[in-house]
C-alpha cells in the first residue's frame, strides 16, 4: 500500500505570477531642423498671400461696374458717331422721308435714344423740312424693360405747333419712327410735355399711351 504524504496544514498556496507590462518605445527627440523648416515655409506662404494675392482681391473691380462706368463716361477729343435714319417732311407734304444722318454714339439704348431725338430736333438742313416746331428741346428720355420709350419735350412742341391732323401725325411719327427704326430695343414711344402726360398735341392723335412704328407715314422709294 502506497503511502500518502499528508498536506501540511496552514501553508498558503503559491501566489500567481504577475503579467509582464508591455515595454514602451523610447521617446524620440524632435529634429529642430525639421521644425525650423516648417516655420520658414509657413512664413513664406503668408508673405506670398500678403504681397501677391491679397492686393488683387482688394483692387480688382467688379467687371459689371467697369463696363457700366466705361459706357457712361464721356469721351474727350473726337466724339464717336454712327449713321441713323432721321425723318423729315417729304416733297408731297403729306408723308415723311427717311434721311441718313450721323449722330453721336450712345453707350446704352437710353443714351442712343437721347442722341437721336436731340439730332431730330435740330433745324433741318439740305433743304429738308422738319415736322418739329422750332425751339423744342428734349428734357429727358426714359426706357422701360418692355421696350417703351418716354420722350419728355419742352412746351414748344404744343405752343409752336401749326395744328391740323396731318401736321400732328407728321410731328408725332417723326419722333416715333426715329426711335423705333433705329433702336431695336424700343418698340413703342410716348410723348410727354414738361414731365406730364398729355392727351394730344393738336386734338387728333391719342398720346396717352406708347405708339408703335407707323411705316404708312413714310414715303416708299424715290
Amino acid at each position: 500500500m502506497d503511502s500518502i504524504t499528508p498536506r501540511r496544514r496552514g501553508a498558503p498556496p503559491s501566489p500567481p505570477t504577475p503579467p509582464q507590462q508591455p515595454s514602451r518605445p523610447a521617446k524620440q527627440d524632435t529634429n529642430p531642423y525639421f521644425v525650423g523648416g516648417v516655420i520658414v515655409t509657413g512664413l513664406l506662404i503668408g508673405l506670398a498671400i500678403v504681397y501677391f494675392i491679397l492686393p488683387r482681391w482688394l483692387t480688382t473691380p467688379d467687371p459689371l461696374t467697369t463696363t457700366a462706368s466705361a459706357t457712361s463716361t464721356p469721351v474727350t477729343g473726337d466724339v464717336r458717331r454712327l449713321a441713323a435714319t432721321l425723318y423729315y417732311v417729304a416733297d408731297d407734304g403729306a408723308s415723311l422721308v427717311g434721311v441718313a444722318r450721323e449722330v453721336a454714339f450712345g453707350g446704352t439704348p437710353a443714351e442712343q435714344a437721347r442722341s437721336i431725338i436731340t439730332a431730330q430736333l435740330q433745324p433741318a438742313t439740305d433743304n429738308a423740312v422738319s415736322a418739329i416746331p422750332m425751339g423744342v428741346s428734349l428734357r429727358s428720355v426714359f426706357l422701360t424693360p418692355r421696350g417703351d420709350a418716354y420722350v419728355d419735350l419742352s412746351r414748344e412742341i404744343i405752343t409752336g405747333h401749326p395744328g391740323g391732323s396731318l401736321n400732328e401725325a407728321l410731328t408725332v411719327y417723326t419722333l416715333v419712327n426715329a426711335l423705333t427704326q433705329n433702336i431695336k430695343e424700343i418698340t413703342g414711344v410716348q410723348i410727354l410735355v414738361d414731365g406730364k402726360q398729355i392727351d394730344t398735341l393738336a386734338g387728333h392723335i391719342d398720346l396717352r399711351q406708347p405708339l408703335t412704328a407707323a411705316p404708312r407715314w413714310v414715303q416708299k422709294g424715290p
